[in-house]
């Protein structure tokens, strides 16, 4: 069956499907030596290139594969670094014929889950403000809160980019100028979190996202380390953006994961620094 060229080659894993769209804007994909244009159709069996370089087509496509990433403060979410500072890149396990792509970012001060995934499409859902994907932060604030503050992050304040809020606002304990709370939001906007409470004349001195939509980042996990997702997790969470589940199939013998994931169930693990 034909597809659109984006979706065919985010799917592939070469990237997300707004940038595959950007690059044929911009003239660098090929489909049988004729510049591609946005809007046209591929099943797979033409010659694809991308900078003058063959894509490499497998009959099925690759195995759909996520990491739940613990992302460290002082990490770029960025694949390069003019200033040469470390990204979550050098981390990961290599992939062949295709790349980690990450869902949405975290900025340099803010630690946390971060997914990873070889499909674009799934990136694309996953990122999408339609697909209302939940984001729970784990926040720890300095300086006084009231309950006109809390009622005014619930109901929406305005910000630069537009009226922002959070979806829900739960206290989580803390001693004297310290106190955590646990934030959800529908939204990935710049700093989003950190705005909405300076708002309120308050600072946030530290921030960790601990859930994606159905992902919960693992107790025990530990910074710059992550997990595979299993094929239930894997289920839940193409359902949460509207995908079919896949069909059962079986775990491959060799896989290059080590260490733990969740319990009792052997996939994940850390890849040396590069």
């Amino acid at each position: 069956m034909a597809e659109r060229l984006q979706k065919f080659l985010a799917r592939m894993g070469l990237g997300s499907r707004r940038q595959i769209e950007d690059w044929i804007r911009q003239g660098r994909i090929t489909v049988n030596g004729v510049v591609a244009q946005l809007g046209g159709q591929v099943n797979g069996a033409e010659n694809i290139q991308i900078d003058g370089r063959p894509v490499q087509v497998r009959p099925f496509g690759q195995r759909r594969r996520v990491l739940a990433y613990y992302k460290p403060v002082g990490e770029m979410t960025s694949r390069h670094d003019p200033e040469g500072r470390p990204t979550i890149f050098e981390r990961l396990p290599p992939l062949r014929d295709s790349r980690w792509i990450a869902v949405g970012r975290l900025d340099l001060n803010t630690q946390g889950l971060l997914l990873l995934t070889n499909d674009g499409e799934l990136a694309n859902r996953l990122m999408h403000p339609s697909s209302q994907i939940e984001r729970e932060y784990a926040v720890r604030v300095l300086g006084a809160v009231t309950p006109e503050m809390l009622k005014r992050l619930r109901e929406g304040v305005t910000l630069e980019d537009g009226l922002a809020r959070f979806d829900e606002v739960r206290e989580a304990g803390g001693e004297g100028a310290n106190h955590w709370y646990h934030v959800i939001l529908r939204e990935g906007r710049h700093r989003e979190v950190r705005r909405l409470w300076e708002s309120q004349g308050v600072m946030v001195s530290r921030l960790t996202r601990v859930r994606y939509g159905p992902v919960t980042l693992r107790r025990g996990l530990h910074p710059g380390h992550w997990d595979e997702l299993d094929e239930a997790q894997m289920v839940e969470l193409l359902r949460a953006v509207g995908f079919a589940p896949p069909e059962a199939r079986p775990e491959p013998r060799h896989s290059p994961a080590v260490g733990r994931v969740w319990p009792d169930r052997p996939r994940g693990g850390r890849s040396p620094r590069r």
